[in-house]
């Protein structure tokens, strides 16, 4: 049983005799889904983090990424079922709070913000490097100019969003097709060599990947394809949310799969040596197999997905961060301020808030960040997992909402599963999330629970309560 309240009694910075606010319906199923997809990545993706998983796994990054696409349609099944059962701005936080009690709402929120605040900065920073064939910048400085645009971009009204970075990702499909098809055209290997496991070692010459390595990689491979899950919190700005979300959960999974995978397996098949895989410096494999041209253009293509995803990005923390407050996470005067909607509908200073640190964020280190976040993106997967295997029960059975075939058997193996990826992780990545939902436990317990009766009250839209 959990405290949740439909709608919040007093809300926000608001009358006591009106509704909490909302966010205006303004999207559909194309624009949902191309923001979604915009989260996602698939061409930033492809180009900034797949290179660090060709370094460990080699030839067997394709096969990783494969069996990461197949746990995260369970995982999509399980945002589906519970994006239309509790359509909400929060995201996983409102589902599970819902679902699983507070507490683990609570700890999937964090879990979510130190996601949603650590890729983009990262992403962001590899801006500098898909600009050099123009000009030469700073990494840095260029990761935090970029988290400032795309922070202004975010003030916008959403469907003007929703046209911005169609137009972006329109150009990343483009550059991610033509590395396939460079990739398939200067095949040096055989399809068989997707399954021989191999990576270069330091002396050059071949060393097997264990399983128990690609376990370990499967965290960043969840990593990779994340991004569907956008689609639940934007449920509150998509029309029809009951059809519209489980729609768009499930389409942008298969699409940016096919986009990012396809690429992988052609690299892999057309790098001259393990050498060359190993290093994964994919422009310098576009320019080889073509000309200094092409690998410009590829590279321009990536530097605007990278822009891309820092808008939708962007869009999608504020979100969190306005839900957040509008469910009283906060103490009262910082509630009022993250709940303030401006002129064109959209959350203007959890905007800010989450955009300008984003850019702070990219002048510090952030080598530790990546599996901090891969270890974050799994415990977050595990507890809406959990909530899932708690969606049919009490009154919950009988909502209108899109509900998962097989089960419990979905949520129940994706459970098992996520909890062994977890225990494969590096010690000190667990350290860290450990430590931060530590912190974030002792404020439940010193400042959320004693108030339970006037915080953290997670609301659902009253217009879509089932």
């Amino acid at each position: 049983m959990t405290d949740t309240l439909r709608p919040v009694a007093t809300p926000v910075a608001q009358a006591p005799d009106q509704g909490p606010q909302k966010l205006k319906r303004s999207i559909g199923v194309v624009g949902g889904t191309l923001l979604t997809l915009s989260c996602v990545t698939p061409a930033s993706t492809l180009f900034v983090v797949v290179p660090d998983l060709f370094g460990t796994l080699g030839t067997a990054t394709a096969v990783t990424i494969a069996i990461g696409s197949l746990l995260c349609i369970a995982v999509a099944f399980c945002y589906s079922e519970l994006g239309t059962l509790i359509p909400s701005a929060g995201g996983e936080y409102a589902m599970v709070s819902t679902l699983a009690g507070r507490l683990a709402g609570w700890l999937v929120f964090v879990l979510s913000l130190l996601v949603v605040m650590i890729v983009p900065p990262v992403i962001a920073m590899g801006t500098a490097d898909y600009l050099a064939p123009i000009v030469h910048l700073d990494p840095s400085m260029t990761g935090a100019g970029v988290m400032l645009l795309a922070t202004l971009a975010g003030l916008l009204d959403l469907r003007a969003n929703a046209w911005i970075t169609g137009i972006f990702l329109v150009l990343e499909v483009i550059a991610a097709a033509l590395v396939a098809v460079l990739g398939f055209s200067h095949g040096h290997r055989g399809m068989g060599s997707l399954v021989s496991m191999e990576v270069a070692g330091a002396d050059g010459h071949a060393d097997t990947v264990t399983a128990m390595l690609v376990v370990s990689g499967l965290a960043i491979a969840l990593f990779i394809t994340q991004g569907f899950s956008t689609a639940v919190y934007l449920s509150e700005e998509l029309e029809n949310p009951r059809r519209s979300v489980a729609r768009t959960v499930l389409a942008t999974l298969a699409i940016s799969s096919v986009i990012i995978l396809v690429p992988v397996v052609a690299i892999t098949l057309g790098a001259s040596d393990l050498s060359e895989l190993t290093g994964g410096d994919i422009g310098s494999m576009v320019t080889a197999w073509s000309n200094t041209a092409v690998g410009t253009f590829v590279s321009l293509c990536v530097a605007l997905a990278i822009i891309n995803a820092g808008i939708v990005m962007v869009i999608q923390n504020s979100r969190v961060l306005f839900a957040s407050a509008r469910d009283k996470a906060w103490p009262e005067p910082v509630n009022a301020v993250f709940s303030k909607l401006g002129r064109f509908g959209s959350p203007w200073v959890a905007t800010l808030a989450v955009g300008v640190p984003g850019a702070l964020l990219c002048f510090v280190d952030l080598d530790t960040l990546y599996g901090v976040t891969g270890v974050s993106v799994t415990g977050m997967y595990l507890l809406v997992a959990v909530a899932a295997l708690l969606s049919r029960r009490g009154a919950h059975r009988h909502t209108a909402a899109w509900r998962m075939p097989l089960w419990p058997a979905v949520p129940v193996l994706l459970i098992v599963v996520l909890a062994y990826i977890l225990t494969q992780q590096d010690t000190s990545y667990l350290l860290w999330t450990g430590g931060i939902t530590a912190v974030a436990t002792l404020y439940w317990a010193l400042y959320l629970r004693p108030r339970k009766e006037t915080r953290w009250l997670v609301s659902l839209p009253e217009d879509e309560q089932g």
